[in-house]
């Protein structure tokens, strides 16, 4: 558990055109060094198009390349899908082990501008996934801006965000981003697209690691597709909390989802 290496792909998506945005990303891929984990973007196979009729008939497709790619690079895979089921249709981040096996997190928070809770079904859990004995809890995009849903009550190491976060509000992006992990010292891994997508809608990226106490790991450069490797120490994670327990003093509370 001492240490995780993630690689983050900030990159464009092509709208609505699955194979191709399948294609550039399997030839990003294949130049990534060994890592733990891979992290792709929100929808990253079609774009936000929540509002799109049966957009979600591509999800065997993209979940079998996920699952492809993560036996190739033996790495998780973390990206998210719009899919379909008998309960609902969900904006929904898989959790993709080398092995093939599936685990999931349904997007609790829709965002209402972009009526995506017209379209989609919020989820009504909070799950964290381990891998090598790092706890992660999956977010995506909008889920950023509801801190009490994210709050660490010691129950995770590493928070992840996946994300269509346009450029308009990039400032709180950034912000938000930074302030997850002072709060609930922990790491923090968020990834965002770059592009125009087909709304007409810009992105320009601010793919990030912070550390447990807010200082930036790395990050990407702006309006530019590319992928960025990191390496987390947790022993320096669980040090830093033995020196300052602020998570001992947190407010006790339950979540009714």
């Amino acid at each position: 558990m001492s240490k995780l290496t993630v690689a983050l792909l900030q990159h464009d998506i092509h709208w609505l055109d699955v194979e191709a945005n399948l294609a550039h990303l399997a030839t990003q891929l294949q130049s990534l060094p060994e890592v733990d984990l891979i992290l792709l973007s929100e929808t990253f196979a079609t774009g936000f198009a929540v509002a799109e009729p049966n957009v979600e008939r591509h999800s065997e497709r993209i979940i079998a390349w996920l699952k492809d790619q993560a036996q190739r690079r033996q790495a998780v895979l973390c990206a998210s899908v719009i899919s379909a089921e008998e309960t609902g249709k969900f904006n929904r981040l898989y959790w993709v082990q080398p092995s093939g096996e599936l685990d999931y997190y349904d997007k609790r928070h829709l965002f209402c501008l972009g009526k995506e809770g017209e379209h989609m079904d919020a989820g009504t859990t909070r799950k964290v996934f381990t891998v090598k004995g790092v706890r992660v809890l999956p977010q995506v995009c909008y889920d950023l801006r509801f801190g009490v849903f994210q709050r660490n009550r010691n129950d995770y190491d590493v928070m992840v965000n996946i994300a269509n976060w346009p450029a308009a509000r990039r400032d709180a992006w950034d912000t938000l981003l930074k302030a997850r992990a002072i709060e609930n010292q922990c790491y923090v891994l968020a990834v965002n697209r770059v592009g125009e997508d087909g709304q007409g809608v810009e992105h320009n990226g601010g793919t990030a690691a912070y550390r447990f106490d807010g200082k930036l790991l790395a990050h990407g450069e702006d309006n530019k597709a590319q992928t960025i490797k990191v390496t987390l120490d947790l022993a320096q994670l669980e040090d830093y909390k033995e020196s300052f327990p602020a998570w001992q003093d947190a407010d006790d509370f339950e979540l009714n989802l």
